[in-house]
């Protein structure tokens, strides 16, 4: 009897490991299928840096946004600003973060609708030239080759181009892609100056920036729109509202807007971008220009 035992023994702990093994394996099927069961939302952000380093900021944001409402909130962007705007015309993003021209544009022609905003910042546009440049006078740009982000980047393109305009400076323009792209032309020496937007040149890191400075800027607007598309379901975009606008109340949500250079987050209506629409500015559709 007392020989048996050990083989008894061997069978029991063979039963309890393969019961810890289907155990684990039930857990892992269940958590797959909580996953799979979750509801995929594609978010698109608007290129103003490289998509590496987009991806690392907005990453945990989104993470976060989608634990927080039960979603599989998936990442997106495009290699460029004119690439970006002919997705959202397709409406392939269900949530957007995008610039007031573009929200005010695919408002009305995609029905994008606002879902919050910056509270207390407004955008403003910027004019970069090297810390040693001798431009000391925005005058001074007058038949000189601006390095801008793309035709439709609201500030740091549209708005400088149409001011300038105003004050019978003539220049020459070259998009570069992005707004990381033009700050690293003008520090390189590409350009003799730039546009850009306060939120990303604050993003910028500082081993660049400490080689620029702001010669130039806009009037203030109401800034970057997030905004749903019109099928998103309204308990998932009410799920997100809270949960964006929640995002300063605590010390991980506020660390998570520091990270991207936001400041607390309200919710928005669409008549907030009327400022925008009272310029009058013509919009050309992807594939017009």
């Amino acid at each position: 009897m007392v020989a048996l035992r050990p083989q008894r023994d061997a069978k029991r702990q063979g039963k309890t490991v393969g019961r810890i093994l289907l155990e684990a394996l039930l857990i892992s099927l269940i958590a797959w299928q909580a996953g799979a069961a979750s509801a995929i939302v594609h978010v698109g952000i608007v290129p103003q840096q490289s998509s590496l380093n987009l991806a690392r900021n907005w990453g945990p944001l989104l993470q976060y946004l989608g634990k927080q409402c039960s979603l599989n909130l998936q990442f997106e962007t495009a290699p460029d600003i004119p690439s970006f705007e002919q997705r959202v015309a397709q409406g392939m993003y269900d949530l957007v973060y995008f610039n007031p021209l573009h929200y005010v544009q695919f408002h009305d022609t995609v029905g994008y609708q606002a879902l919050a905003r910056e509270k207390d910042r407004k955008l403003i546009g910027l004019i970069v030239v090297r810390k040693d440049s001798p431009i000391q006078d925005v005058r001074q740009l007058d038949r000189q080759t601006l390095a801008l982000p793309a035709p439709e980047s609201f500030a740091a393109s549209v708005l400088p181009k149409a001011q300038l305009e105003a004050m019978n400076i003539h220049v020459g323009v070259r998009y570069v892609g992005s707004h990381e792209s033009v700050y690293l032309a003008v520090s390189q020496g590409l350009f003799p100056a730039g546009g850009g937007i306060n939120r990303t040149w604050q993003q910028l890191d500082p081993q660049t920036r400490q080689n620029l400075r702001v010669l130039w800027q806009t009037p203030p607007y109401t800034p970057h729109a997030f905004a749903t598309h019109p099928k998103m379901p309204p308990e998932q975009r009410q799920c997100l509202l809270q949960a964006l606008t929640g995002l300063a109340n605590t010390p991980d949500g506020s660390a998570l807007l520091q990270a991207l250079s936001l400041q607390t987050l309200t919710a928005a209506k669409d008549s907030d971008w009327n400022d925008i629409r009272q310029l009058r500015i013509h919009y050309h559709p992807p594939g017009e220009r």
